[in-house]
This record gives C-alpha cells, structure tokens and sequence, in this order.
C-alpha cells in the first residue's frame, strides 16, 4: 500500500439494520410505531415483540446468514419478523404473498431456507416449501397452527419482556435476500446487506423524503416483501408512524380516509396504484393537504398520467428509478421538478437526475461510453448496489461490467444529467429490419382521448420477423375501432413504428407490485393464435 494511505481496517463492523428498531424505542418509547386498522403499537411494544421473536429465533437455532422464509400479507407480525431476522443475523427471505406453492417451493430451494413464517391461509404453499428445504428448524404461523406448527403468537409471548442484544455484523454480511419478479427465467435472489442498506436508508431519507421525524406518518399501500418494505425502514429510522390498510387489497376510499385521520405525509407506491387512488372519488371526499412525498417507482410513468395526478393530488410526487438491485437507488426527480406545464416541467418525461453518491451511465451494448442524448443500456455503480445474486454466477458475470450493474434498461443522458428511460432491452422488437422501442408508442397512443391504459409488443411475424402489437384498455364510456385508432396513431409516428394490430381488452393483468407483465400479455396472444 502507498505511504500515507489507511491501512484497511481489521473489521467493517456496521450497525445491525435491527438496531434502527432499537434506537428508535429507545429514543421514542412511548410514541406510536405502528397503526393497524384499530390497533396501535407504540415504539416500545413494537421492539419488545420484535425482541421476543429474535429470541424465539435463536432459541430454535436459527442465526447468522440462516435464512428465514417469510410469505405474509401485510401485518405487523409481519414487519417485526423482519426485523426480528435482521436482529439475529439471519437473512430475511420475504416473497410476494400471492405466489403459489410451487413458486414458493423454488424459492425455499434455491435460498436455502431453514425456516417459515407463513400466515395460516397459506398451509399449501408451507408444504410445498418443506418439501423443498434440507431442514427446517421452525414452522411459525401467524394464525391458526396445526399439528407440527408453532403460534407466532405463541412465540413472542414465551419471550416477550427480555431484550435482545442484536447479532454483531459486517459491511457485506447479508440481511436480506430479495427475489426479482422472475419476468424472465426464474426468480433471482439479489443479496443485500447490512452495510449496503443503511446506506439506502441514508440515501431514500436524502433524496426520497427529506425532513422525515416522528411526527410524520407513512401509509403502506404495497407489500413489505419488497419496495415498500425498504422504503418503512426509513420510517422506523426517524420514528414516523406505520399506517397499514385493514385488509390486503387497495380500497382507496379507506386510504384517503387514513390519509386524513392519520395525516399521512408519505406513502410508497408503484404508477398503477397510484393512478387508481389519484382517479378515485374519494380524493375529493378527504383532506389530503398533508402528503408531502407521494413516492412512485417500479415503472415508467406516462407523462398523461403524471399530469392527471398532479391536477388532481397537487405537487406532492416523487419519482425515483431503481431496481430491487440497486435497492431503488438510481435516480430521483423531486416534487418540486413535478409540474403539469411542459414549460415549467423542463425535464420532459425524465425519471430525474442520479441519486447522490451513485454513478449512472450509458453504455452501448459493446461497454463503450454513450454520448449526451445517446439511447444506450443504462448502468449504475454505488453503495446501494447489491453484493450479487445468491448462488448464480453466471447471472453475476451477465448483470456486471467494468464494475457497473447493467439494469437492462434502455435510455439516455442530457447534457445536465437528467435520465430518459426509453425501454427494457427486451421489450424491443425487430421489425422489418428496424428496432422498435415500444415505450414510445405506448406514450402517444395514451395521449388518445378514449385510451385508459396500453401494453405493445413484438410478435413473431412470417413477413416482418416480429410485428407490432397494440393491446388497449379504453375509459369507461368510451369506445375506439381499432382501425381509427392505428389512422390517428399514422399522423403522429412513423410508419414502420405503427404496430399491425391492435385489440381492446376489458383489462391488463397486473403482478401483485401493480406492474403489467408483457410476459403475460404475450403469452395470452400467442395462445389465442393456435
């Protein structure tokens, strides 16, 4: 090592991601934590049960890097498990509750799991993951248990009142596994760590929802098991209050209910839900003057949809680009960069500028710089990106170059460092020899007036290779031929970018995250040409 430069430290202890739970308690015991249709749990309660549960883990053998199953709706069992998790030093393994079993079943697999919390709705998905696992050292069900099963309950009462000393950790010890959506292939287990995630939740309290204290309160209207997950560590860092719907579906007249009653200041969310709470009557009915950062993520927002919800929540929306990779970390375009003006909104349809401390570039597919303005696959280096997938190196080798994370996603840089996303790499289509990036036709066709949602992809095609297809949603009362529709799309785009065909569905399906899968779409079209 050159002379005068630190001699690298013997450890990189850093603060077990529990211990945000614990400091909060013991800085706000008696404030509210958590909030739960009529119940309430204050900070002290919510650590102590969160405690409990950690001895329960322990006492069952399960500690450092074992990993612990979680498939559970939204609950506060739910949220102490995790932390409970991070506390012991085991790795959390939330999934997204509305699998089935034999996609639970590879997930118990392929993380190595030796342990389940589960809700008691889920008995058959809990089989199909113990037929998978090597061990397991505990079966917890939040609920009704059955023979061989333990009562979380149960649990946590057999401990509560001892505290717990969380687990010491390291910068790279992992904490958390979290699964990608599996579009393509199986589902990946991206690893994250406790190092890398106080720096997310450093970075989101920056960037995502700065002034954040104990008198906020943040609503969940997304699953814990991923993003809105991340994003109520950065309540619990601060000691803002949890606001949870009462049920596991989205009611929006009883989100803006809580809204007013809790005057919630922030919420997570993804554009579809969004969308659907910004459309709702129930926006008129409530007093929604408090939100501050309405956060959105997961998908591109159409630049139509961004204005509507403006007009009718006010500039109170933040956007931010990232992967459960990156942790969310990539970019972010604050509320006050948010206008339904063109002119006063000068970024367009950029996802904002990049997050502090990380690098984002443009590559084209060879590793070589993009220029400004330049469509490349853009990439991102930084303390939020995760230590790799679990067990999977040739995904690693693939998702990494030259240091950078490869999102697999298509866009461009400006002159000022503002990112335009133009599509997923594999969403484009070849048709007739020319590329086709469907998020460009997506946003002009949304600008029709009868048009409520639009899904296009490439099809395989005797003539053109693969070719264009349009699926629409239409406004209620509306009505739109497909044939008048592809003239008006005529006047707007070129003609090779024209898709050859558009049908009308009642509905797009949505991934419990609120994002349309093309995978589906895809297969239920080729499906109808048999």
């Amino acid at each position: 090592m050159s002379a005068g430069l630190l001699q690298p430290p013997v450890s990189r202890r850093v603060l077990n991601l529990g211990d945000l739970m614990t400091q909060t308690a013991s800085r706000l015991p008696g404030h509210t934590a958590f909030v739960w249709g009529d119940r309430a749990w204050t900070w002290q309660e919510q650590n102590a049960r969160t405690d409990a549960f950690a001895h329960a883990l322990q006492a069952a053998g399960i500690g450092k890097g074992d990993r612990v199953l979680v498939q559970a709706r939204n609950s506060n069992a739910m949220f102490e498990t995790m932390f409970a998790c991070f506390k012991a030093g085991a790795v959390c393994v939330p999934v997204n509750s509305r699998l089935a079993p034999p996609e639970l079943a590879y997930i118990a697999g392929h993380s190595g799991a030796c342990a389940i919390v589960r809700d008691d709705i889920f008995a058959e998905h809990g089989q199909a993951a113990l037929e998978q696992m090597a061990e397991c050292r505990l079966h917890a069900v939040i609920g009704v248990r059955q023979a061989g099963e333990q009562s979380y309950e149960d649990l946590v009462a057999a401990h509560l009142g001892k505290m717990f000393h969380s687990v010491r950790v390291e910068q790279d010890d992992a904490c958390w596994f979290f699964f990608t959506s599996g579009t393509t292939g199986y589902p990946k287990a991206a690893v994250l760590t406790h190092g890398q995630m106080g720096f997310v939740v450093t970075n989101h309290l920056a960037d995502l929802v700065p002034g954040t204290t104990h008198e906020d309160a943040s609503l969940v209207v997304a699953p814990l098991s991923h993003g809105a997950g991340i994003h109520q560590l950065t309540q619990v860092a601060r000691g803002a209050r949890t606001v949870l719907l009462a049920g596991d579906r989205l009611d929006p007249a009883e989100a803006f209910r809580l809204i007013e009653e809790h005057r919630v200041t922030n919420m997570f969310t993804v554009p579809t839900i969004l969308k659907r709470l910004a459309e709702s009557a129930a926006a008129d009915a409530h007093d929604h003057s408090s939100l501050r950062h309405v956060i959105y993520a997961g998908a591109p927002m159409y630049r139509s949809d961004q204005q509507m919800i403006l007009e009718r929540l006010g500039k109170c929306i933040v956007q931010y680009f990232g992967l459960g990779e990156v942790t969310g970390n990539i970019t972010v375009l604050p509320a006050y960069e948010h206008d339904v003006d063109d002119a006063v909104q000068t970024c367009g349809a950029s996802c904002g500028y990049a997050r502090t401390a990380m690098d984002v570039r443009i590559f084209d597919m060879d590793g070589n710089p993009c220029s400004d303005e330049e469509q490349g696959e853009i990439c991102v280096a930084g303390p939020a990106v995760f230590a790799g997938y679990y067990d999977n190196e040739e995904a690693n080798e693939k998702a990494f170059r030259n240091g950078f994370f490869r999102t697999g996603d298509l866009g461009f840089l400006d002159e000022r460092g503002y990112l335009t996303i133009t599509g997923r790499a594999s969403d484009m289509y070849i048709s007739g020899g020319s590329n086709i990036y469907p998020r460009e036709i997506e946003e002009v066709i949304l600008t029709h007036p009868a048009v409520a949602e639009v899904a296009v992809l490439g099809l395989p095609d005797e003539q053109w290779g693969e070719a264009g297809v349009a699926v629409l949603v239409l406004k209620p009362e509306s009505s739109l031929e497909p044939a008048v529709l592809t003239a008006w799309l005529g006047e707007r785009i070129a003609r090779y970018k024209l898709p050859k065909q558009v049908v009308i569905w009642d509905e797009l399906p949505k991934s419990a995250y609120g994002k349309v899968p093309k995978r589906l779409i895809r297969e239920t079209l080729l499906a109808g040409r048999e």
